[in-house]
């Protein structure tokens, strides 16, 4: 067998492999401008849909009517075809079931105008429909009539708490990092609000009490998410200095693919359980409590796993490379590396094609020794030895 033969054979390693062990190169940061491209368009897409349509606020925001009856043998569609078939408008049906398994129904739609009379007779046409739909008797169909001052106080009370979150959150990335990270979290996270309330908008999914606690829920993934990649972005960074050979935006996208098989176990461990409560709560059990908080959910990870990694960190980047000392490392690294000294008493590394003469324990300087035959574009090295020669000994005279 040959020493060829005896060599051991590397096998490439898969892209799952290079996930797992964070050696993966995908160019992110370089391509910043392609994301804020996407972002924009989904963002100013939904942005003309709310400004055009609208959201399509529940009955919590809106106010209306809602009503109540045991759902007997009738289905979804049984109680609404006879809700529009009495004259209600914006019609709404809620299937709920209670832990002793019996069903009931929440119909929900606009409010019913009128004169008083006309109002009590509509409303008892009503009531005598969905009795008749799920076989109950009329006096188990029970009538209530929300005010939309209710929502309104709801969302008062969303918008403090959103201010207060944010500021809060500024403060402890501040403390934590800096605020410049705490500036690229803030704003990932307005942009996963403006994704989610656009595609509400341009999908008419209705804005209920359960969305808006949804939404707050996605504002606390989408910051772990971010400050996941941060911290290895603050931990590699601290190994900058003036003779690095990459810049802080090839280090904040080596940092990415350090992180981004977590940032991506992270994400679909989140979308899982969401799935089963779409799948599960909306569509077998006919929950639209569910519905509308797993919807509101599962668009909010999707939007906040895509801004941590993609909007993020590249205005993270676009922010420090504002800084004296990292401009002056792009221009350093542009021009030419500097040659670094080698380590120990008796080498020194001369660099092909570097920036600078590198000094040796010696004494000497690079320019003062033998040139180094350069490789096809590599560095060569060559070992001098900084011990001095010893002196010839003088002959003695002869006596």
């Amino acid at each position: 067998m040959t020493a060829t033969d005896a060599t051991p054979i590397r096998h490439e390693m898969s892209l799952w492999q290079r996930l797992h062990h964070g050696e993966t190169n995908a160019q992110i940061v370089p391509h910043w401008k392609r994301w804020f491209a996407i972002s924009g368009i989904v963002i100013l897409i939904g942005l003309i849909g709310l400004f055009t349509r609208g959201l399509n606020l529940g009955i919590d925001f809106s106010g209306g009517n809602v009503w109540e009856v045991p759902a007997g043998r009738a289905a979804v569609e049984d109680v609404e075809s006879a809700a529009n078939d009495a004259g209600l408008r914006e019609v709404h049906v809620q299937e709920n079931t209670a832990s002793t398994g019996e069903r009931t129904f929440r119909i929900s739609a606009e409010t019913v105008e009128g004169t008083p009379a006309q109002v009590k007779r509509k409303i008892d046409v009503v009531e005598t429909a969905l009795a008749e739909a799920t076989g109950q008797n009329v006096n188990e169909v029970t009538t209530d009539t929300v005010g939309p001052s209710w929502g309104k106080q709801i969302s008062e009370k969303a918008r403090n708490a959103l201010i207060v979150f944010l500021v809060a959150i500024m403060l402890y990335i501040t403390i934590r990092f800096e605020w410049k990270m705490a500036l690229a979290t803030v704003a990932a996270l307005i942009h996963d609000i403006l994704v989610v309330i656009g595609v509400y908008a341009i999908f008419a999914f209705p804005v209920t009490p359960e969305t808006v606690v949804a939404i707050l829920t996605i504002l606390g993934f989408s910051i772990y998410d971010g400050i996941v990649v941060f911290d290895r972005i603050d931990e590699n960074a601290k190994q900058l200095t003036s003779r690095s050979t990459e810049t802080y935006d090839d280090m904040a996208n080596r940092s990415l693919n350090q992180v981004l098989m977590r940032s991506l176990n992270t994400s679909i461990t989140a979308l899982l359980p969401i799935l089963s409560i779409l799948i599960v709560g909306a569509w077998v059990l006919h929950a639209e409590t569910l519905r509308d908080f797993g919807l509101a959910l599962f668009i909010g990870v999707l939007s906040g796993a895509y801004s941590s990694l993609f909007i993020a960190t590249p205005i993270l980047v676009l922010l420090k490379d504002r800084e004296p000392r990292f401009k002056a490392l792009r221009r350093q690294v542009a021009e030419g590396v500097p040659v670094k000294a080698a380590k120990g008493p008796a080498a020194a590394t001369v660099g092909a094609g570097a920036g600078g003469a590198a000094t040796g324990d010696g004494g000497a300087t690079a320019d003062d020794r033998p040139a180094v035959p350069a490789g096809s574009g590599a560095a060569a090295t060559r070992t001098y030895s900084s011990a001095h020669p010893p002196r010839p000994r003088k002959k003695g005279k002869k006596r």
